[in-house]
């Protein structure tokens, strides 16, 4: 399973269900959630997770705590609140929207936490066509987890992101070993992997894209059509990172965004 079409993985009452077993791999996991009202509970088992809201928002209860998501109109409106659940957790989530909850095996035991939007570090990354937003909610440095990784990334149309293509499949002192899935929105939108493991892949809303090795970028956005992506990321080792390797062939890229300009579409929303 490589690249995972709207739909196919959908399993009541996930729209999409992603396990480490069904990825082949040992860490990573995504679901999401879509209510119109109702209310799920589920357990979380041997995984740490997220409630991310995608669209709408939700009451989230666990461990005798009630948290209250506002969340947003779209991933494209706005940077969301989100809530972290730990291992070995029920949990009822009650609400109205679309909901991400990108997950990763853990040992340690978090308490239930609440992300404040305001807290969430924007950063705009790169210049000209390779401008895009980059929303590090939980990211190592911003957000404490035992695992996990996830942050947001939204291109506007005509842009690449993930750009220069990069990897992080070996253990050195400037690259971590990282699982990694794409879960899109917005699009049409175009997905390269490459180097052990193959993909180009026509993507768009509820679309997702696995990565186990290899390079990965560039995602594209044609002109028109902004494309928003989802990362959840997990590996083996103590401390959490999100070190990378360009390839190589194309590092030069980066020296160029010192002539050119930021985008001025971005950011998206009120950040």
């Amino acid at each position: 399973m490589t690249f995972v079409p709207a739909g196919t993985t959908a399993r009541s009452p996930w729209a999409l269900e992603i396990t480490p077993e069904a990825a082949g791999w040992t860490y990573c996991g995504l679901r999401t959630l879509n209510l119109s009202g109702e209310t799920v509970t589920f357990h979380t088992g041997s995984s740490e997770m997220l409630v991310l809201p995608l669209s709408g928002s939700c009451l989230v209860e666990a461990d005798g705590e009630r948290l209250s998501l506002r969340g947003r109109s779209s991933v494209f409106s706005d940077v969301t609140d989100f809530c972290y659940l730990p291992i070995d957790t029920e949990v009822t989530v009650t609400g109205e929207g679309r909901f991400a909850l990108p997950s990763a095996l853990a040992t340690r035991r978090f308490p239930v936490r609440y992300g404040p939007a305001e807290k969430v570090p924007v950063e705009i990354r790169g210049a000209g066509q390779a401008s895009r937003q980059v929303n590090n909610f939980c990211a190592p440095d911003a957000f404490d987890c035992d695992k996990l990784v996830s942050v947001e990334v939204l291109t506007p149309g005509g842009n690449w992101s993930s750009y220069p293509p990069h990897k992080h499949d070996t253990a050195s002192a400037h690259e971590a070993v990282l699982e990694e899935i794409y879960y899109f929105e917005g699009g049409p939108g175009y997905q390269r992997v490459y180097g052990g493991h193959e993909v180009m892949a026509e993507v768009s809303s509820g679309d997702v894209v696995l990565v186990p090795r290899g390079y990965h970028g560039p995602s594209m956005a044609p002109p028109g059509y902004d494309l928003y992506y989802l990362n959840v990321l997990a590996g083996p080792a103590q401390e959490r990172s999100m070190a990378f390797c360009d390839d190589p062939r194309h590092a030069w890229i980066r020296g160029t965004w010192e002539q050119q300009q930021i985008d001025d579409r971005l950011p998206f929303g009120r950040v």
